[in-house]
């Protein structure tokens, strides 16, 4: 008769806190196709993570969106892209947005994701505190969005959302009234549209063309650092 491995003779929740500490998503993937066991387990340790951060990683719409469903604690979501990055689209974040977590989110980051728009920006929105759209090509459509669905936001990343218009700022800064701090660097507003947006909120932080307007608190501290 075969022994049995001493890991396997581990409890559940115990097996589940080693799978917790995996470094990579990768490791995670290689574990839950060792046996049936393994897989419940590594679904059981993705249910305690409350951070999941895909940048830099090769991942799509379906694998991303298969751990993020499994991710039922999630409260921060990071889908950053690099050069070999993920490749995200609005079909992806269309299942994610059917994810248990989502109402429990409140940071995301969807910077450098190209196959991003308004549809699929609209579909995540909920009460988010911190939102980086950087390098998308959302629209006032999305802003639009984001100040009716996200009272408490505290700070955006708009680097490079080159659709996006003063009216569009205007509107979401004048509802987002706990908005802190805001990235429009490399976007096409003008720059007396931000010293309107200061008007409008005396305590907004806004980092423009390597400018920031308003210096009173550390900016961006809870995203990555190229929000």
């Amino acid at each position: 008769m075969r022994k049995e491995a001493e890991i396997d003779c581990l409890h559940v929740d115990i097996l589940a806190h080693i799978f917790f500490l995996l470094a990579t998503f990768k490791d995670s993937a290689l574990a839950s196709g060792v046996c049936k066991k393994w897989k419940r387990v590594v679904e059981q340790s993705l249910a305690w993570r409350s951070r999941m951060s895909f940048a830099s990683l090769n991942m799509d719409d379906e694998s991303t969106s298969r751990l993020v469903l499994q991710a039922y604690n999630l409260t921060e979501l990071d889908i950053s892209r690099s050069r070999w990055g993920c490749q995200i689209s609005d079909n992806g974040l269309f299942k994610i947005s059917c994810a248990k977590c989502l109402n429990n989110l409140t940071s995301i980051s969807l910077w450098g994701v190209t196959g991003v728009t308004d549809a699929g920006v609209i579909c995540l929105l909920k009460s988010l505190q911190h939102l980086n759209l950087g390098g998308t090509f959302i629209t006032d459509d999305s802003l639009i969005a984001i100040s009716n669905s996200c009272p408490h936001l505290k700070s955006i990343g708009l680097w490079s959302c080159r659709q996006v218009s003063e009216e569009g700022l205007i509107i979401l800064v004048r509802k987002c009234r706990k908005l802190e701090s805001m990235n429009v660097w490399g976007t096409r507003v003008p720059r007396e549209c931000f010293n309107g947006l200061v008007a409008i909120s005396p305590t907004l932080e806004i980092k423009q063309k390597g400018l920031l307007l308003n210096i009173q608190r550390a900016p961006f501290s809870t995203l990555p650092s190229h929000f």
